[in-house]
């Protein structure tokens, strides 16, 4: 964590100075607003929290609810999101809280007496170390709890707007608002009352059944698979001996549990197979009791026990897999003629069973997505047409989840007696734990995702795939570090310089490199971030040499890789690095021994890999997607 830069810090450094519009922050919502958030589950949370950075944007959040979340229905973190987690500062907290999931076991009838069921195996969550970071189980509610705790820390002060229910919205075709969005107060003394506010943009992030989505014309469309699950967080006492750990059981004729523990040493969430629904008579399984849906665990998992002794939370659900064909509200037919104004995220714009873990985690990747956007465009550093990529990169995510979701919810809910062989449960979960866990996304070519003409120089950095971090050593204090998790959500690119053979100072194209960076008027930090700003305000850049530390002086380094930044114009020295003793990044990502550029998004997915002599192509990319400031 970096501070002191503007001046001496007591406190929490957590905390920032309230700046902007967080100074005097008025407690009710005003009639107008930059950004206005309905829905503060966890794509809209993310975007505010992202925006939230941003001092000179007013963006606020409402929810109908009149206080926070108390009882999550999501509960599976991704190693991806807690990456993510990471950039907003409480990946350590939330792991230390959560219950790590590291193992999976499959247990199915027993050949020699089929009404009980046996352990066949386990396997490894993460087999190919995939990510640094843990699969964890941990309430949704903690999970809003910290994205409100980084929005309230942030010099905008932002907290979430309750008890206000969106009704319906109008968009102008000209106007510096021109969203007009009705809300109406849920409770207290303005109960019933609606009143009117102005936005410049909208997120509808209102969940699966969103009146944001309706009033801009999307329709989700695809099916259900007529088959409910019966979902439970229990206390119990069980003889059950992998109570603890992630658990896909089939019986021979009673149908299926997923298992999860959840944190916290003891509860455990059960997702119990209630067998096929009849379409013409669906109300009845939805008043399937807990009490019969413990019952029909109990039989699943003869001979063992289940003695429930308190239900956190139940629920009963039918598996649907639906997803809208844009999520913005420009139709087919306008594309490219105009910017979108309102935007579709999270349940609101797809929706897939539970037992994936997917829809807490591709949500937040929504309100990652789009929040940095917002952010570029209304600051002057990108043109509107930006704001057209968030459809076009996660609608087509939304559709990959779908046909993902739908392959494991068949394989999960066919019998044992019907598989093609007695591993297909097995076989099927290790193929999709890669995509499950967040790390098969993939953006295609577009203003903000180059070509991969240059991919062969750092093979292990994809274009469109998000960075992968590995370890590298600070040059001015030794500390080997996870490269990647010095990224902060603070909407900065960051270019990652890969350097040649030569030593630091040396004449290189490292060298040519960083007088480009300092004097060119096509360069991120000289041409595309404004005067009076840190020279790394809008864009980071990192230097990682071939060279152990003690090699490099940091004298020798170029000064664009030691920017002076804060009130005092001090040295920052963080963004010098080395390889590290038996495990080098260049080995590691599969690094050209040549170098490379490696620039990366806000949002942490690779953007671009270049040569490090190819200037006029890394200046041609950035102004394809930003603005020039001087």
């Amino acid at each position: 964590m970096k501070f002191h830069h503007q001046g001496y810090v007591s406190g929490d450094p957590r905390i920032q100075p309230a700046a902007g519009v967080g100074i005097d922050r008025p407690t009710e919502l005003p009639e107008q607003v930059d950004v206005l958030i309905v829905g503060a589950g966890p794509a809209g949370m993310l975007a505010a929290a992202q925006l939230a950075q941003f001092p000179d944007i007013d963006t606020r959040i409402v929810e109908r609810r009149s206080g926070r979340l108390e009882v999550g229905q999501a509960d599976g973190i991704q190693p991806r999101s807690v990456e993510t987690f990471q950039a907003f500062g409480f990946a350590d907290r939330i792991v230390a809280e959560g219950c790590l999931i590291v193992e999976t076991a499959f247990w199915k009838p027993d050949p020699q007496a089929p009404a009980r069921i046996v352990r066949t195996s386990r396997v490894l969550e993460d087999p190919n170390g995939v990510s640094e970071f843990p699969h964890i189980t941990v309430n949704q509610a903690r999970v809003l709890d910290y994205f409100a705790e980084a929005m309230a820390n942030a010099a905008t002060r932002m907290t979430p707007d309750w008890g206000l229910e969106f009704q319906d919205l109008q968009v102008a075709d000209a106007g510096d608002y021109p969203v007009s969005v009705t809300l109406v107060h849920g409770d207290g003394p303005n109960k019933g009352q609606t009143r009117r506010v102005r936005a410049r943009y909208v997120v509808g992030a209102d969940g699966a059944h969103s009146r944001v989505r309706g009033a801009i014309g999307c329709t989700p469309s695809g099916d259900t698979s007529n088959h409910a699950w019966g979902v439970m967080d229990v206390l119990a006492v069980t003889d059950f001996p992998d109570i603890r750990v992630k658990c896909a059981i089939q019986s021979s004729h009673d149908g299926s549990i997923l298992l999860i523990p959840r944190e916290g040493g003891h509860m455990v969430r059960f997702y119990v197979d209630l067998g096929d629904v009849d379409p013409n008579a669906r109300a009845t399984v939805r008043q399937t009791t807990v009490e019969q849906t413990i019952a029909r665990a109990q039989k699943i998992m003869h001979p063992y026990t289940l003695d429930v002794r308190e239900v956190a939370w139940y629920s009963v659900y039918e598996v649907g897999h639906r997803v809208c064909d844009r999520f913005d509200d420009v139709l087919a037919e306008h594309a490219g003629q105009r910017a979108p104004r309102v935007f579709i995220a999270g349940d609101a714009s797809h929706t897939h069973s539970a037992k994936a873990g997917q829809g807490m985690n591709v949500s937040m990747q929504d309100g990652f997505n789009l929040g940095w956007k917002l952010a570029h465009v209304l600051q002057g550093r990108s043109p509107a047409r930006l704001l057209s990529t968030y459809s076009a990169e996660r609608q087509r995510i939304g559709e990959d989840i779908i046909a993902f979701d739908k392959r494991w919810a068949s394989i999960m809910a066919k019998p044992p007696g019907e598989a093609q062989d007695a591993s297909e449960l097995e076989q099927g979960y290790l193929q999709i734990t890669e995509f499950a866990q967040g790390f098969m996304t993939q953006y295609q070519p577009s203003m903000i995702t180059g070509p991969a003409q240059h991919q062969a120089l750092a093979t292990g950095y994809p274009i469109g795939k998000r960075f992968r971090s590995a370890r590298a050593t600070r040059v001015a204090d030794g500390a080997a570090l996870q490269i990647g998790h010095e990224a902060r959500a603070d909407g900065r690119w960051r270019l990652y310089v890969f350097a040649d053979k030569a030593p630091a100072g040396a004449d290189s194209a490292v060298k040519a490199l960083a007088d480009w960076l300092a004097q060119s008027p096509r360069s991120p930090v000289h041409g595309f971030t404004p005067a009076g700003l840190d020279a790394n305000a809008w864009f980071e850049l990192k230097v990682v040499y071939q060279q152990e530390h003690t090699a490099i002086d940091l004298g020798q380094v170029p000064a664009v890789f030691l920017p002076r930044i804060g009130a005092h114009g001090l040295i920052d020295y963080e963004g010098v690095y080395a390889t590290t003793p038996g495990d080098d990044i260049f080995d590691v990502r599969g690094i050209d021994r040549q170098g490379a550029m490696v620039l990366v998004r806000p949002d942490q997915y690779v953007a671009h890999v270049l040569p490090l002599t190819a200037t006029e192509a890394l200046g041609d990319f950035i102004a394809g997607f930003a603005l020039p400031q001087r």
